[in-house]
């Protein structure tokens, strides 16, 4: 077949950096140069999202290594090269960017009036580098990813974000970059012990254990930055007030699994005696973070803060779930991390719904919405419902497995991570009480129209999602099945540490019966 011969994953990852390239040479007066720039980036982002369905549907849930993989030569006298693959942990996320990155555009189409050409790339280097970091198969190709967000993201927030957009993305930018600095110290630590930064080949090699210490920590300190952990999460809420709706829908949405995905790519399997030596610090702060910024959340006066406060709380239930070490821990937070990408991306995109009609984030400024605008309350509902984990939703498999995983481990950490639901519960359906619920009061509230077509593209097919995937979660949970189920299998042979659970096969019957 014609598929056979083409590169799909190089395609997928790099049409949007063609579409950036085309962007650039577009010419014209001002508007001519604006409406081509939109064209352009919308039909870059939907063909990229085409691709990926077709990796997708070509993808065998059942194989554990990777389906497909890609190489090519790169500085090759120094041991490096371009190497690229998916499986069953990597496709689904690969899926989820390329389908918010259009709606992303879609939505800043009537609100982005100025310099639209540099948005326009902006999101489609983004875009390249996002599937890059979940794509590649090198460490040092990896950093390169991983990092290369940072600066298209540095200026949708820094440009076009709100009044203290400057301090938000120096703020975001230092955080993010500090940390990463010393993932790159590792990276070439393990270059000068293993002669390679091949994925496959550290994979091989066995770190003694005080080694594996300092290199798991070195890494860590990236990925607890982006996802981010309670202690170095002070920069999320700065710049998701400050980004423009589209750049919130994308950090929340998609940057936020990279630091998750690092941890199940590279921590677990390339450092397993010291995921284990550390596991109790990461529960731990996990369950602080779950509790502290829900009770933050709490006393919020900004919808953007109060969502961007609910996103700690939700990765630390993927940071707990990952650190239980069974098959439906592992499992249940790789699907929160989906899950919140649906959902936080979706809230996100309702306040700006919200925001283009009265410029205020303010939840006082609102009230009773529902009585003027019933088709926007329905789809709102349905996302602050899935924030919270109302079974039939894809916030409630996520949440369950993480707290059935963590009982195993402690029935006081269970405690603690379900009091995180009951107080997200509280916040979640109390912003939708202040807000869309109520007596309608203010003159301009009473003003509002309902959805645009538009909003309607962007909104109706994120809560199809949020319920099918909720009602039947298989197809995300069978898929990463194995090689979850792998990486696993390395903690079932490390000798320091016992597995604090009951054997894979056990754990993977349980899931089953959950997952029916």
């Amino acid at each position: 077949m014609l598929l056979d011969d083409l590169p799909l994953l190089s395609l997928t990852l790099f049409l949007p950096l063609l579409g950036a390239f085309c962007v650039v040479f577009i010419r014209g007066d001002e508007t001519m140069m604006a409406r081509n720039a939109w064209s352009v980036g919308l039909l870059t982002s939907c063909v990229t999202f085409l691709l990926s369905l077709v990796l997708w549907a070509r993808f065998d849930p059942s194989a554990a290594d990777y389906t497909w993989q890609e190489s090519a030569q790169w500085l090759v006298d120094l041991g490096l090269h371009y190497r690229v693959g998916i499986d069953g942990i990597s496709l689904p996320l690969v899926v989820l960017t390329t389908l918010l990155v259009p709606l992303a555009l879609l939505v800043s189409a009537k609100n982005i009036k100025e310099k639209t050409r540099t948005y326009v790339v902006c999101f489609l280097v983004l875009e390249t580098m996002m599937l890059g970091s979940f794509m590649a198969l090198d460490l040092f190709l990896f950093y390169i990813f991983f990092e290369g967000v940072l600066i298209p993201m540095f200026l949708i927030i820094g440009v076009w974000g709100g009044p203290r957009r400057v301090y938000a993305s120096l703020k975001f930018f230092l955080y993010t970059l500090l940390g990463s600095v010393l993932m790159l110290v590792a990276i070439l630590v393990i270059y000068r012990e293993v002669g390679s930064t091949d994925l496959l080949m550290v994979e091989a090699y066995r770190f003694p254990l005080e080694a594996q210490k300092w290199l798991w920590l070195a890494f860590l300190a990236s990925f607890a930055v982006k996802i981010p952990m309670w202690g170095v999460h002070t920069w999320l809420p700065d710049a998701h007030v400050e980004a423009p709706t589209a750049g919130s829908v994308v950090l929340a949405g998609v940057m936020l699994k990279m630091g998750g995905y690092g941890i199940v790519r590279f921590l677990m399997p390339l450092f397993p005696e010291a995921s284990q030596y550390f596991a109790p610090f990461i529960l731990t702060v996990s369950a602080v973070a779950v509790i502290y910024t829900s009770l933050v959340a709490l006393v919020q006066k900004d919808m953007k803060k109060l969502i961007a406060y609910s996103s700690v709380a939700h990765m630390g239930f993927v940071t707990c779930g990952l650190f239980t070490f069974t098959i439906e821990g592992v499992q249940g937070a790789y699907f929160q991390m989906i899950s919140h990408g649906f959902v936080s991306a979706a809230l996100f995109f309702c306040v700006g719904v919200l925001y283009d009609r009265l410029h205020t984030r303010e939840i006082a400024a609102y009230g009773g919405v529902a009585k003027v605008m019933p088709l926007y309350t329905t789809l709102a509902m349905i996302f602050v419902l899935a924030s919270v984990g109302l079974p039939g939703t894809t916030g409630f498999v996520g949440e369950v497995l993480v707290l059935i995983a963590s009982f195993h481990v402690s029935p006081f950490l269970a405690f603690f991570m379900g009091l995180g639901i009951i107080l997200g519960a509280a916040y979640g359906l109390w912003l939708f009480a202040r807000v869309w619920l109520g007596p309608l009061e203010k003159d301009a509230v009473k003003k509002l129209l309902d959805l645009t077509n538009t909003e309607k593209t962007v909104l109706i097919p994120l809560a199809a999602l949020v319920i099918v995937f909720g009602f039947y979660p298989s197809p995300i949970l069978r898929m990463s099945e194995g090689a979850l189920a792998q990486i696993l299998n390395e903690y079932t042979r490390a000798p320091q540490t016992p597995t604090p659970t009951t054997s894979q096969h056990a754990a993977r019957e349980r899931t089953h019966d959950l997952i029916g």
